[in-house]
Formats: C-alpha cells, sequence, structure tokens
C-alpha cells in the first residue's frame, strides 16, 4: 500500500475514512472518475486470513483482529450482561466478518426513509432502481433483478436440508413460502425463503472484492491501511482534514473537496464528537471546543437483538456455504404493518456465552429469532477527550416493554417452527429453551440475548432536531463533510444491514458527483 508520510505531504480532492460496505462504494464511484483522487483510510489490514475467505469459518472472526469487537456497558435489560457488539476491521469491513446475507430491506422501511428525508430518492421504488444497477443476480426470483452490475449475489442451488424444512415448516402455520426473499416478499407483512448470500459456495465475496480490488492500480486512487481515524481537522465549520494514527504514529491528511466518514455506527459518532460535532453541553464537560451543536450525534442506537433457540440434530449434518440459508419475515399481529421479527436459520449452535456454559450439542441448528423492529433505543458516548479511549455503548436492550413482549412472541414461535413436522424428523430435542428455561421464558431472553452486529441510525437522517445528516447525508452546519454508513438510517432496517449500506453508498457517491459537476441525474436501469 502507500506511503502514509509522503501523502500526507499531498492534499487530496476527497477523503474516504472506512473501506467498508459503504466506503468501498464511495472510493469506487468517485475513483471511477479520473479527476477526482481519492484517499481510503482504513484500520484494519488488506489480506484476508483463510478464516475470512470460507464463508462457513465466519464465526471464528468474531472477536480476533479483523473484528472491532466493542464491549457494551453492563445492560439492566439483560440481567447486567455485556453484550460484545462486532465490525469488521478490515478491507471490506463488516462485510468481511458477517454471514453474508443480502436483504435488500422491506418497503416499508425505504418509505419511511423517504419521509423522513423529505426526499423520495430515498423511497422502495427509486432504491430498487438502484438495486437494479448495482446486482448481477444468481438465483430464482418472482420479480426483476438486475443483472451485470458489479455486486454478484447467489442463492444456494442446494440449500441445506434444515433450511429447506425450515421454509416447509413455516409454511405449516400459515406463513407464506416465497422463491426469494429480495422480490415480493419485501413488499409482504410474512414470508419466508431461501435467502440471497454473498458467497459462492464456500468462498466469500465481500464488498471491497467487488467494488475496489479489481481497480486497486488506479493512479488517483490511494489507500493506507492500518489508518485510524481519531478526529476532522475543521477550518471553522469546514472540514479540511483528518488527523490518523497510522502504526502508532500521528499523521494529518487534507481534502480540498469533501471528507466522508464510512467507519460505521460505532466509530462515526465517536470521531465527530472528538471533532466538537454533537450535543453541547457532553461535549463542554469533556473540554472538547464545540464546532456544532448536535444533540443526535451518538443517540438512536439500534441493532437487531435476537434470542436463539438451539436443537440437537437426529444425526450429524454439516453445516454449508455461509452456514444460515433460509430467511423469515414475519408480523407478531394484524395490526402492525410490517414485519417485527427476523428470523435467520443457522446450520450449527448459535448461544450467548451464559447459554454455552449449561452445555449445547455438538450436532445441532439455531433458528436465530430477533427484533426486527425494536423500540428500544440505545446511545454511544465519549468516555474522555482522549480519542484512544474506547467510548461507552449503552444498547438500553429491552428497555421497552413492547420489545418484550414482540421477543416472547419470537421464541415462542421459533419453538413451534422447530416443532413442525418437517423439521421433526431431523430434530432429537429441543435444547432450548427446552427444560432448562421452560418455566421462566423472560430469563432465557435475557440470558440468551446476543446481537445481529447490525449497529445502525446513531447520525440519523432527517428534518428533526435528533437528526445528524440531512437527504443529501450532509452533517447539519458543516461544510464539506458527508456520512455514508448505516449510522445515518433513520431506523433500523427490517432485516440484514449489508445491502442497505451499500446503498448508502451508492446514494452518497452520486449525490457528490452531482454536487462536484452540477451533473445531471444518472438513469438507474431496472
Amino acid at each position: 500500500m502507500h506511503d502514509s508520510l509522503t501523502l500526507s505531504e499531498k492534499v487530496f480532492d476527497v477523503i474516504v475514512c472506512g473501506s467498508g460496505t459503504s466506503g468501498s462504494v464511495v472510493a469506487r464511484r468517485l475513483s471511477d472518475d479520473p479527476d477526482i483522487h481519492v484517499l481510503l483510510l482504513e484500520a484494519g489490514a488488506m489480506q484476508y486470513s483463510d478464516a475470512l475467505r470460507d464463508a462457513g469459518r465466519w464465526p471464528e472472526a468474531l472477536g480476533g483482529p479483523e473484528d472491532w469487537a466493542f464491549p457494551s456497558e453492563p445492560d439492566r435489560g439483560l440481567n447486567g450482561r455485556s453484550l460484545t457488539m462486532s465490525m469488521g476491521k478490515t478491507v471490506g469491513g463488516s462485510s468481511s466478518i458477517n454471514a453474508m446475507i443480502w436483504a435488500r430491506g422491506h418497503q416499508r422501511d425505504w418509505d419511511y426513509f423517504a419521509d423522513e428525508a423529505g426526499d423520495s430518492a430515498w423511497g422502495y421504488q427509486a432504491i430498487s432502481d438502484v438495486y437494479g444497477m448495482v446486482e448481477d443476480y444468481k438465483g430464482i426470483s418472482d420479480m426483476p433483478r438486475g443483472k451485470g452490475g458489479l455486486v454478484t449475489v447467489w442463492q444456494p442451488r442446494n440449500p441445506h436440508p434444515v433450511a429447506k424444512a425450515l421454509v416447509e415448516s413455516a409454511a405449516t402455520l400459515g406463513i407464506p413460502s416465497f422463491v426469494n426473499p429480495n422480490g415480493q416478499m419485501m413488499t409482504a407483512k410474512n414470508g419466508c425463503a431461501i435467502s440471497d448470500v454473498r458467497a459462492n459456495g464456500q468462498q466469500r465475496m465481500t464488498i471491497f472484492d467487488s467494488y475496489l480490488r479489481p481497480i486497486l492500480t488506479r493512479k488517483n486512487l490511494s489507500i493506507v491501511t492500518g489508518a485510524e481515524v481519531q478526529r476532522l481537522i475543521m477550518d471553522g465549520s469546514r472540514a479540511v482534514g483528518v488527523q490518523v494514527v497510522v502504526d502508532g504514529e500521528q499523521r494529518t491528511f487534507k481534502a480540498s473537496l469533501q471528507i466522508v466518514l464510512s467507519t460505521g455506527a460505532i466509530n462515526t459518532p465517536g470521531i465527530l464528537m472528538h471533532s466538537g460535532i454533537g450535543r453541547a453541553e457532553d461535549l463542554k464537560r469533556l473540554g472538547i471546543p464545540v464546532v456544532q451543536d448536535l444533540p443526535g450525534v451518538g443517540e438512536n442506537l439500534q441493532d437487531h437483538i435476537c434470542f436463539p433457540t438451539i436443537w440437537e440434530f437426529d444425526h450429524p449434518m454439516p453445516a454449508q456455504g455461509n452456514g444460515s440459508e433460509a430467511t423469515l419475515y414475519i408480523t407478531s399481529d394484524a395490526n402492525r404493518v410490517s414485519p417485527d421479527i427476523l428470523m435467520c436459520q443457522a446450520e450449527f449452535p448459535v448461544c450467548s456465552p451464559e447459554i454455552a456454559q449449561k452445555g449445547i450439542p455438538e450436532h445441532g441448528w439455531s433458528l436465530v429469532a430477533g427484533l426486527a423492529q425494536p423500540k428500544s433505543r440505545g446511545r454511544v458516548r465519549l468516555r474522555s477527550a482522549n480519542p484512544g479511549d474506547p467510548v461507552a455503548i449503552h444498547l438500553n436492550a429491552l428497555s421497552d416493554p413492547d420489545d418484550l413482549d414482540i421477543a416472547r412472541t419470537a421464541v415462542e414461535l421459533s419453538r413451534d417452527i422447530g416443532a413442525a413436522y418437517p423439521l421433526r424428523d431431523l430434530n432429537k430435542r429441543e435444547c432450548y429453551p427446552g427444560r432448562t428455561y421452560g418455566a421462566d421464558l423472560d430469563l432465557f431472553l435475557k440470558e440468551s440475548a446476543v446481537p445481529f452486529w447490525h449497529q445502525t441510525c446513531t447520525a440519523k437522517m432527517g428534518r428533526d432536531a435528533m437528526s445528524v445528516v440531512d437527504n443529501n447525508l450532509k452533517v447539519y452546519g458543516i461544510e464539506n463533510l458527508t456520512i455514508a454508513d448505516g449510522s445515518v438510517l433513520p431506523r433500523i432496517t427490517s432485516g440484514n444491514t449489508m445491502a442497505p449500506c451499500v446503498i448508502i453508498g451508492e446514494r452518497a457517491s452520486h449525490i457528490l458527483r452531482q454536487q462536484f459537476y452540477d451533473a445531471p441525474a444518472v438513469q438507474f436501469k431496472g
């Protein structure tokens, strides 16, 4: 990669902080123009280990060197437990350590974003056109899907027996089956389908692989790895550069046109606050000079907190592919307009450390049921004015009573699905909740809860007093600063967040290109 000391002497057009799911997209799309000189900064490394490349070994990366592994504060709603919030610390970000599930987001999600932003370009129809441009779909669908885009998406050709049985079992309970989760199912209240994934058989494909690895030799693209962004350099209300620690040495990089923060829903608010952008009273208390009073920075933290049920297989059935090949979206009652329960099947046991200590089967599987639209809200706070100190993450999981009610429903429904006859032939027994928690389901919820690692919404897009960015992803009151990552979502999408973060990157780069050249709108193909 490039020498950071030499690059610190240059002024770039654009600096993109973070090469993750959104940042890789922004860096690629802007560098497509040879007249735009882009610097991409990544805190992690360039090369992938075998565990990252092998689709079925993604659990091995959690907690390892490629994972930020942020610990949350002890949570009263989880009996004082602290959860590890995994996020990718390598090129490709979380697309390099996740379960590779490609979920477009429900129609109700995107139309809500459009209402919040006051911009129809964020609505479901417009976003579907963007998906049509970026995808190269290799599967069966009940609606037109993109062909020839940069993002290849596969459907498993021969799903694991438990995945196929799960779709059949859901149908016995009145949950309709769809040929694909990203077609008509994304306008329905309930549905189950074989997942779309970013893995071709046993091989993971990251967003960095799709967008940037093919064009690493571009002269107008510079990449520095091992570069941890600490704060923005401000000239009044104008962002002009970034302060970065590269391999233990502090460096300064400057940009003339734009700085793009794509560092994720934990790091992005931390960088903003260390730069004097956040709730004024909190910054003053820490001795950080206030540049812009934005009380929404770090607020509104959301994740799909989930509660895995575990079964023991009747006979050993090794996992295959990415180990998660079926997806369910469920509406818990008829009065709700969109799914509030998300389920993904895992071909191995998934559990919290507390459950693991009680013993899990050597050969088993999980139905990982989570809150698709949680009402509980967490926050990210600074501990000190030192950028080297970790932030404090307050999840406030299950703090809203409605979340606890839906969690109970989700687990009971998981048990019913697992007991349905298509799965009954594969199962030896239900392990958890099972007899251990049969009389105290609330205790199971609090001891089994784990994150889906879909941290989002801490710098939300909108027009109210708690919004951080506008419809163009520009930070209110700050010039030359764009945020392009999951932190800008007004609320979490109903499904996995990788695909929506790609769309955020596409929207950000399109908006910036228009800004730089006052260019006409791009016509996306369907």
